[in-house]
Protein backbone atom coordinates (compact mmCIF):
# COMPACT_ATOMS: atom_id res chain seq x y z
CA UNK A 1 0.00 0.00 0.00
CA UNK A 2 1.47 3.40 -0.87
CA UNK A 3 0.52 6.70 0.36
CA UNK A 4 2.13 8.56 -2.54
CA UNK A 5 0.01 10.35 -4.66
CA UNK A 6 -0.17 10.69 -8.44
CA UNK A 7 1.50 13.54 -10.83
CA UNK A 8 -1.88 14.80 -11.33
CA UNK A 9 -2.52 15.36 -7.98
CA UNK A 10 -1.39 18.93 -7.70
CA UNK A 11 -2.93 20.28 -10.23
CA UNK A 12 -6.62 18.47 -8.52
CA UNK A 13 -5.53 20.77 -5.78
CA UNK A 14 -5.18 23.61 -7.56
CA UNK A 15 -8.44 23.55 -9.37
CA UNK A 16 -10.05 23.43 -5.81
CA UNK A 17 -10.32 26.62 -3.69
CA UNK A 18 -8.69 27.02 0.09
CA UNK A 19 -11.62 26.01 2.49
CA UNK A 20 -12.87 28.44 5.17
CA UNK A 21 -15.76 28.54 7.72
CA UNK A 22 -18.15 30.97 5.76
CA UNK A 23 -17.46 28.73 2.52
CA UNK A 24 -19.33 26.01 4.31
CA UNK A 25 -22.58 27.67 4.17
CA UNK A 26 -21.71 28.74 0.36
CA UNK A 27 -21.28 24.88 -0.45
CA UNK A 28 -24.62 24.31 1.08
CA UNK A 29 -26.77 27.55 -0.36
CA UNK A 30 -24.70 25.57 -4.07
CA UNK A 31 -25.75 22.32 -3.36
CA UNK A 32 -21.90 21.46 -3.12
CA UNK A 33 -21.70 17.77 -0.78
CA UNK A 34 -18.33 18.20 1.45
CA UNK A 35 -16.08 15.37 1.85
CA UNK A 36 -14.95 14.99 4.78
CA UNK A 37 -11.99 12.52 6.04
CA UNK A 38 -9.92 11.65 9.76
CA UNK A 39 -6.37 12.20 9.66
CA UNK A 40 -3.59 12.01 12.33
CA UNK A 41 -0.77 12.94 10.65
CA UNK A 42 0.86 14.98 8.45
CA UNK A 43 1.53 12.43 5.71
CA UNK A 44 -1.97 10.83 5.15
CA UNK A 45 -2.64 14.89 5.83
CA UNK A 46 -1.39 15.86 3.11
CA UNK A 47 -2.43 13.38 0.62
CA UNK A 48 -5.76 13.77 1.60
CA UNK A 49 -5.69 17.37 1.15
CA UNK A 50 -3.95 16.96 -2.23
CA UNK A 51 -6.61 14.71 -3.35
CA UNK A 52 -9.67 16.44 -2.80
CA UNK A 53 -10.79 16.09 1.12
CA UNK A 54 -12.75 19.45 1.64
CA UNK A 55 -12.54 18.60 5.42
CA UNK A 56 -10.30 17.32 7.33
CA UNK A 57 -11.08 15.93 11.41
CA UNK A 58 -8.39 15.05 13.82
CA UNK A 59 -11.11 12.74 15.93
CA UNK A 60 -10.96 11.49 19.19
CA UNK A 61 -11.62 8.16 16.87
CA UNK A 62 -7.41 8.21 17.17
CA UNK A 63 -8.28 6.78 20.84
CA UNK A 64 -9.81 3.34 19.19
CA UNK A 65 -7.77 3.37 15.16
CA UNK A 66 -4.23 4.76 16.43
CA UNK A 67 -3.96 3.99 20.52
CA UNK A 68 -5.76 0.49 20.40
CA UNK A 69 -8.27 1.48 23.01
CA UNK A 70 -11.64 0.13 23.79
CA UNK A 71 -13.57 3.63 23.19
CA UNK A 72 -12.53 7.23 22.80
CA UNK A 73 -13.49 7.98 26.22
CA UNK A 74 -9.71 8.11 27.34
CA UNK A 75 -8.30 10.48 24.79
CA UNK A 76 -6.83 13.56 26.63
CA UNK A 77 -6.88 17.32 24.97
CA UNK A 78 -3.18 16.33 24.64
CA UNK A 79 -3.75 13.61 22.40
CA UNK A 80 -5.55 15.94 20.37
CA UNK A 81 -3.48 19.32 20.22
CA UNK A 82 -0.58 17.00 19.22
CA UNK A 83 -2.49 15.20 16.19
CA UNK A 84 -3.35 18.42 14.98
CA UNK A 85 -0.64 19.86 14.88
CA UNK A 86 0.77 17.06 13.17
CA UNK A 87 -1.80 17.34 10.58
CA UNK A 88 -1.78 20.96 10.17
CA UNK A 89 1.85 21.17 8.83
CA UNK A 90 0.55 18.66 6.04
CA UNK A 91 -2.62 20.65 4.82
CA UNK A 92 -2.85 23.91 2.34
CA UNK A 93 -6.61 23.64 1.45
CA UNK A 94 -8.25 21.81 3.75
CA UNK A 95 -10.47 22.99 6.29
CA UNK A 96 -8.96 21.47 9.60
CA UNK A 97 -11.62 20.49 12.85
CA UNK A 98 -10.35 19.00 15.79
CA UNK A 99 -12.21 17.26 18.61
CA UNK A 100 -13.07 18.38 21.86
CA UNK A 101 -12.37 15.09 23.87
CA UNK A 102 -14.68 13.38 27.05
CA UNK A 103 -15.54 16.17 29.65
CA UNK A 104 -13.00 18.79 27.51
CA UNK A 105 -16.34 20.40 27.33
CA UNK A 106 -18.22 19.71 30.46
CA UNK A 107 -18.24 23.52 31.38
CA UNK A 108 -17.76 26.70 28.89
CA UNK A 109 -14.66 27.98 30.84
CA UNK A 110 -13.48 24.17 29.85
CA UNK A 111 -14.29 24.18 26.69
CA UNK A 112 -12.57 27.51 25.95
CA UNK A 113 -9.11 26.27 27.57
CA UNK A 114 -9.14 23.23 25.29
CA UNK A 115 -10.47 25.00 22.04
CA UNK A 116 -7.47 27.68 22.43
CA UNK A 117 -5.49 25.13 22.78
CA UNK A 118 -6.31 23.46 19.36
CA UNK A 119 -6.84 26.27 16.91
CA UNK A 120 -3.80 27.53 18.51
CA UNK A 121 -2.28 23.50 16.94
CA UNK A 122 -3.38 24.43 14.42
CA UNK A 123 -7.35 23.27 14.25
CA UNK A 124 -10.00 26.25 12.53
CA UNK A 125 -12.96 24.87 14.02
CA UNK A 126 -14.05 22.15 16.97
CA UNK A 127 -16.45 19.77 17.18
CA UNK A 128 -18.47 18.92 20.22
CA UNK A 129 -20.73 16.07 21.19
CA UNK A 130 -24.25 16.83 22.14
CA UNK A 131 -27.23 19.16 23.04
CA UNK A 132 -28.64 20.19 26.26
CA UNK A 133 -26.13 22.33 28.48
CA UNK A 134 -23.79 22.02 25.51
CA UNK A 135 -25.70 24.54 23.65
CA UNK A 136 -24.45 27.26 26.19
CA UNK A 137 -21.02 25.97 25.51
CA UNK A 138 -21.31 26.41 21.94
CA UNK A 139 -22.61 29.99 22.39
CA UNK A 140 -19.91 30.95 24.75
CA UNK A 141 -17.38 29.48 22.23
CA UNK A 142 -18.88 31.11 19.16
CA UNK A 143 -18.87 34.57 21.47
CA UNK A 144 -15.20 34.26 21.53
CA UNK A 145 -14.55 33.77 17.66
CA UNK A 146 -14.13 29.60 18.03
CA UNK A 147 -15.62 28.11 15.41
CA UNK A 148 -17.92 24.92 16.53
CA UNK A 149 -19.33 21.94 14.88
CA UNK A 150 -22.13 19.84 16.45
CA UNK A 151 -22.63 16.09 17.11
CA UNK A 152 -25.89 14.13 17.02
CA UNK A 153 -26.98 10.79 16.89
CA UNK A 154 -24.43 8.33 18.15
CA UNK A 155 -22.20 10.36 20.30
CA UNK A 156 -19.60 8.18 21.20
CA UNK A 157 -18.63 9.76 24.43
CA UNK A 158 -22.19 8.95 25.52
CA UNK A 159 -21.01 4.78 24.84
CA UNK A 160 -21.36 4.28 28.44
CA UNK A 161 -25.04 5.70 28.90
CA UNK A 162 -26.38 4.48 25.44
CA UNK A 163 -25.36 0.96 26.37
CA UNK A 164 -23.01 0.69 22.83
CA UNK A 165 -22.55 2.16 19.77
CA UNK A 166 -26.31 2.04 18.38
CA UNK A 167 -28.17 3.51 15.35
CA UNK A 168 -30.33 6.71 16.98
CA UNK A 169 -33.59 8.51 16.21
CA UNK A 170 -35.79 5.61 15.21
CA UNK A 171 -38.48 5.80 17.61
CA UNK A 172 -40.21 8.74 16.87
CA UNK A 173 -40.28 10.66 20.16
CA UNK A 174 -36.54 10.26 19.60
CA UNK A 175 -36.05 11.41 16.13
CA UNK A 176 -38.35 14.69 17.23
CA UNK A 177 -35.71 15.19 19.66
CA UNK A 178 -32.55 14.89 17.13
CA UNK A 179 -34.48 17.37 15.11
CA UNK A 180 -34.86 19.90 17.91
CA UNK A 181 -31.87 19.42 18.99
CA UNK A 182 -30.24 19.84 15.29
CA UNK A 183 -32.05 23.67 15.21
CA UNK A 184 -31.28 24.34 18.53
CA UNK A 185 -27.58 23.96 17.51
CA UNK A 186 -27.32 25.80 14.48
CA UNK A 187 -29.47 28.60 16.77
CA UNK A 188 -26.58 28.73 19.50
CA UNK A 189 -24.17 30.10 16.79
CA UNK A 190 -22.42 26.50 15.27
CA UNK A 191 -21.30 26.25 11.81
CA UNK A 192 -21.47 22.62 10.76
CA UNK A 193 -23.37 19.36 11.78
CA UNK A 194 -22.36 15.89 12.29
CA UNK A 195 -25.17 13.11 12.08
CA UNK A 196 -24.10 9.81 13.26
CA UNK A 197 -26.04 6.33 12.81
CA UNK A 198 -29.22 7.84 12.80
CA UNK A 199 -31.88 6.44 9.63
CA UNK A 200 -31.41 8.05 6.40
CA UNK A 201 -34.86 9.67 6.38
CA UNK A 202 -34.30 11.24 9.77
CA UNK A 203 -30.82 12.69 8.22
CA UNK A 204 -32.46 14.05 5.24
CA UNK A 205 -35.12 15.78 7.09
CA UNK A 206 -32.60 17.45 9.39
CA UNK A 207 -30.64 18.28 6.63
CA UNK A 208 -33.72 19.99 4.50
CA UNK A 209 -34.62 22.15 8.14
CA UNK A 210 -31.04 22.69 9.03
CA UNK A 211 -29.04 26.48 8.06
CA UNK A 212 -26.10 24.75 8.17
CA UNK A 213 -24.19 22.22 6.35
CA UNK A 214 -24.58 18.52 7.75
CA UNK A 215 -21.94 15.38 7.51
CA UNK A 216 -24.01 11.93 7.99
CA UNK A 217 -21.52 8.84 9.03
CA UNK A 218 -24.13 6.08 9.18
CA UNK A 219 -26.84 8.90 8.37
CA UNK A 220 -27.31 7.85 4.57
CA UNK A 221 -26.80 10.47 1.21
CA UNK A 222 -29.20 13.26 2.39
CA UNK A 223 -26.88 14.56 4.37
CA UNK A 224 -24.58 17.86 2.75
CA UNK A 225 -21.35 16.10 3.23
CA UNK A 226 -20.21 12.42 4.09
CA UNK A 227 -16.77 11.49 6.70
CA UNK A 228 -15.39 8.17 7.19
CA UNK A 229 -12.44 7.20 9.65
CA UNK A 230 -9.13 7.26 7.32
CA UNK A 231 -8.35 3.25 8.45
CA UNK A 232 -12.27 2.40 7.66
CA UNK A 233 -11.67 4.64 3.60
CA UNK A 234 -8.74 2.65 3.35
CA UNK A 235 -10.70 -0.82 4.12
CA UNK A 236 -8.09 -1.18 7.38
CA UNK A 237 -8.77 -3.89 10.40
CA UNK A 238 -8.97 -1.27 13.34
CA UNK A 239 -9.50 -4.38 15.77
CA UNK A 240 -13.30 -3.18 16.01
CA UNK A 241 -16.46 -4.57 14.22
CA UNK A 242 -16.73 -2.93 10.75
CA UNK A 243 -19.92 -0.79 10.58
CA UNK A 244 -22.53 -0.73 8.13
CA UNK A 245 -21.91 2.17 7.03
CA UNK A 246 -18.17 1.71 6.00
CA UNK A 247 -16.84 1.18 2.25
CA UNK A 248 -13.07 -0.03 1.19
CA UNK A 249 -12.11 2.66 -1.58
CA UNK A 250 -8.47 1.40 -1.23
CA UNK A 251 -9.99 -1.71 -3.33
CA UNK A 252 -11.54 0.77 -6.21
CA UNK A 253 -9.02 3.36 -5.79
CA UNK A 254 -5.64 1.26 -6.10
CA UNK A 255 -3.73 3.66 -3.50
CA UNK A 256 -4.05 6.00 -1.22
CA UNK A 257 -4.18 8.64 -3.31
CA UNK A 258 -6.83 6.86 -5.61
CA UNK A 259 -9.06 5.88 -2.85
CA UNK A 260 -9.29 9.34 -1.89
CA UNK A 261 -10.13 10.49 -5.12
CA UNK A 262 -12.58 7.86 -5.40
CA UNK A 263 -13.82 8.38 -1.88
CA UNK A 264 -14.45 12.29 -3.06
CA UNK A 265 -16.19 11.97 -6.13
CA UNK A 266 -18.52 9.25 -4.97
CA UNK A 267 -19.64 11.68 -2.23
CA UNK A 268 -20.22 14.52 -4.57
CA UNK A 269 -22.15 12.19 -6.95
CA UNK A 270 -24.22 11.06 -4.30
CA UNK A 271 -22.72 7.37 -5.16
CA UNK A 272 -21.60 6.92 -1.78
CA UNK A 273 -23.22 6.46 0.85
CA UNK A 274 -25.75 4.10 -1.43
CA UNK A 275 -28.77 1.82 0.49
CA UNK A 276 -25.73 -0.65 1.66
CA UNK A 277 -24.17 1.50 4.10
CA UNK A 278 -27.41 3.47 5.48
CA UNK A 279 -29.99 2.29 7.45
CA UNK A 280 -33.32 2.72 7.79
Amino acid sequence: MSVHDDTSADARADAIKTWTVPALADAKRAGRKLAMLTAYDAVFARVFDRNGADLILVGDSLGMVVKGLGSTLPVSVDDIAYHTAAVARGLKRALLIADLPFQADATPERALDAATRLLQAGAQMVKLEGAGHKLETIRFLVEREIPVSGHLGLTPQSVLRLGGFKVQGREERAAAKLREDALAIAEAGASLLVLECVPSALAAAITAASPIPTIGIGAGPGCDGQVLVLHDMLGLDSGHRRPKFVKDFLAEGGSVAGAVRAYCDAVRSGAFPDAEHAYE
